[in-house]
């Protein structure tokens, strides 16, 4: 069943267009992501769905009936009510024929059994306790603990008044109360803001559960792959629809766009290679008629457009002057907290050069504490912290309290290093996508986005051998976050990070840090194997060597391995066949440079008064020519094969 489908929807600002072309359909339990860089215009778009603002052009078409529940970015709740009677507000209806079947319950009471009233009442009790049943009446006190508990609120908070709560807390009661409401299409723009690892992946199952349709919009990559199975891709001003969870998408919009460039790049050198014959043969007698069929073959030639996606992205690197020694970082029985309240310890664990350690925990457990005290910004309560030697280190706040307000973009980063000219520091700003007027902006202005990007650009400028980030990923949109991984594993130093990012950690950590109140725990691998080994560590029965908060933990997650893993085997066939494409190209690359090899040796003049030579040279290009079809054939095939495979 169609629940909601928008036809040709434009949306401008001013005279500029932010985007148009627009269609998207929204099927009953469809499972659907929007995704697109930050400014493309999604929370824009959602915003129309939900009917909050109108398209300039376009319709959008809504079920009959049609119940929507919308979440907006960090959206929170605002009441006098306590927790439990704020979400108990969803239920009112239900508790409305409660009351009434206790009216007609206590009605039943005075009239006698054997008069026609009776049986009225009765009917009518019958028919209210049976529409109570049909709405879950019986289960709602159940269904407000069960989202209360995975939301990660205890008993003991249930009667805090929503004021009281964090603005973090604030936005999941708010989304623990549409999950309750269970409309017919839920909207969720960025859900996964302030949620931590076990609250994610119980989420993740609930909404894979839930019986109606779902339209996200997040920069959870690993989110977004455990529930989508479609996306539509808001880019270049329209928006493009692909089948299969997010990692399905960006292999299928990585094909499409190198197809359709090799397809764009053969059609010009076709014209190239018909023009450049037509303007040659064209006045000689001999040959005029051929040109004049080039000529009209070029006229009712349907030219392609050249493949265009969004092409504004940062670009950096993270450099270093010098090597560290071997061993970079020694902690042992380290307790880290305020004062006398001690946050978590004693902890202990080691890192060595090249090493990219990624820890991860619950939040309020002390992880940003602990980077803070290792780099001496917060004493330690205990224990003993040993940096190595040689050590160049580079410091991401997520807090971005390094950063001062007052100063303008351009000057927060001269400042530190008034050496340079003004023309090299703007050079690397407009790296990072600060350009024109945007560099005299002050940093108090700026987006958590631009203040993010603004942190990495005076990271890069600075020689670094050891790189700590607290939660790099916060603001960043989906591209950028491509771009940070890139630059991480292209850096020859070693880093220590926390992230929340399960996708960020599987593309680059080498090491996890699982931390509990009480110690920590050290995985080798990637967040992936993080999860195989508290698996097998439950399957074996472990009990006695895992910590509360790692059982919790364990219960949690466990089942996030089954839908994210992928099949080593299918990953190697897939290899293969990506490597077919690869040389199939290079064979074509090859073949046509060698139609212009012979095409320039037919065109010298004194091959051309040379029949013998000219004949030969003409039966090489045809044979070139051919087999060039031939091999086109076999790409075109490969590739498709490789679409199909990557859409399975």
């Amino acid at each position: 069943m169609l629940l909601l489908q928008t036809n040709d929807v434009l949306r401008r600002f001013g005279t500029d267009v932010l985007f148009h072309n627009i269609n998207l359909r929204v099927v009953d339990h469809a499972r659907v992501a929007l995704v697109g860089r930050n400014g493309a215009g999604k929370t824009t778009l959602l915003k129309m769905i939900t009917g909050i603002t109108q398209p300039d052009e376009g319709t959008i078409v809504k079920a009959k009936g049609l119940s929507i529940g919308y979440l907006a970015q960090d959206q929170g709740l605002d009441s006098q009510n306590s927790i439990w009677a704020e979400l108990d507000t969803v239920f009112t209806p239900v508790h409305e024929m409660e009351d009434q079947i206790h009216r007609l319950e206590s009605l039943l009471a005075t009239v006698d059994s054997a008069t026609d009233r009776y049986q009225e009442i009765l009917n009518d009790y019958d028919h209210v306790q049976s529409q109570f049943q049909e709405a879950g009446g019986y289960e709602v006190d159940s269904r407000i603990r069960g989202v209360l508990t995975g939301f990660g609120f205890d008993e003991k908070s249930y009667q805090r008044p929503v004021n009281s709560l964090s603005g973090g807390q604030k936005t999941k009661l708010a989304l623990a109360k549409i999950l309750l409401q269970a409309p017919n299409l839920l909207i969720l723009d960025e859900p996964t803001n302030h949620l931590d690892m076990g609250v994610l992946a119980w989420l993740e199952d609930y909404l894979k559960g839930y019986s109606g349709a779902l339209l996200i919009v997040s920069h959870d990559r690993y989110f977004l792959d455990r529930v989508v199975n479609e996306v539509y891709d808001l880019d270049n001003q329209t928006l493009l629809h692909y089948t299969g969870n997010y990692s399905a998408f960006v292999k299928n919009k990585t094909a499409r766009l190198a197809t359709e460039m090799k397809h764009y790049e053969q059609q010009q050198k076709e014209i190239a290679k018909l023009e450049d014959f037509v303007n040659k043969n064209l006045v000689r007698a001999s040959t005029t008629k051929r040109a004049q069929a080039r000529r009209r073959q070029l006229e009712k030639m349907e030219r392609m457009d050249r493949p265009q996606t969004d092409d504004k992205s940062i670009h950096f690197s993270f450099t270093s002057n010098k090597e560290s020694g071997n061993e970079v970082l020694d902690v042992e029985d380290l307790k880290i907290g305020y004062q006398d309240t001690i946050l978590a310890g004693p902890l202990t664990f080691k890192e060595r050069k090249g090493q990219r350690i990624g820890i991860i925990g619950p939040n309020g457990i002390g992880k940003s504490t602990l980077l803070k005290t290792l780099l001496k910004k917060m004493p330690a309560l205990a224990g003993t912290i040993k940096l190595g030697a040689n050590l160049d280190i580079g410091y991401y706040d997520q807090e971005q309290q390094q950063l001062h307000p007052e100063k303008t973009v351009l000057d927060e980063v001269w400042d530190d290093h008034p050496e340079i000219n003004e023309t090299e520091i703007r050079n690397l700003l407009g790296s990072f996508l600060f350009v024109g007027d945007d560099v005299y902006k002050k940093v108090s202005d700026l987006s958590g986005g631009q203040k993010a990007r603004l942190e990495l650009t005076k990271l890069s400028f600075k020689p670094i051998n050891f790189l700590i980030l607290d939660e790099p990923t916060n603001h960043l949109d989906i591209d950028s976050r491509e771009v940070l991984e890139g630059a991480i594993n292209d850096f020859d130093g070693t880093v220590l990070f926390i992230s929340h990012d399960r996708y960020f950690i599987n593309q680059v950590a080498t090491d996890v840090l699982a931390m509990q109140k009480n110690g920590i725990t050290h995985y080798q691998g990637d967040y992936d194997d993080y999860l195989r080994a508290i698996t097998v560590n439950q399957q074996k029965g472990a009990d006695n060597s895992t910590t509360p908060d790692q059982k919790q933990t364990t219960k949690t997650i466990s089942t996030a391995q089954q839908s994210y893993r992928q099949n080593k085997e299918n990953q190697r066939a897939r290899r293969k066949l990506q490597r077919r494409v690869n040389e199939l190209e290079e064979q074509m690359d090859q073949l046509t440079e060698q139609q212009g090899r012979i095409e320039t040796q037919m065109a010298d003049p004194e091959v051309a008064t040379d029949v013998t030579k000219l004949t030969d040279l003409q039966r090489e290009l045809d044979a070139t020519t051919n087999q060039l079809e031939e091999v086109e054939e076999q790409w075109t095939s490969a590739a498709e094969e490789l679409e199909e495979f990557d859409n399975e």
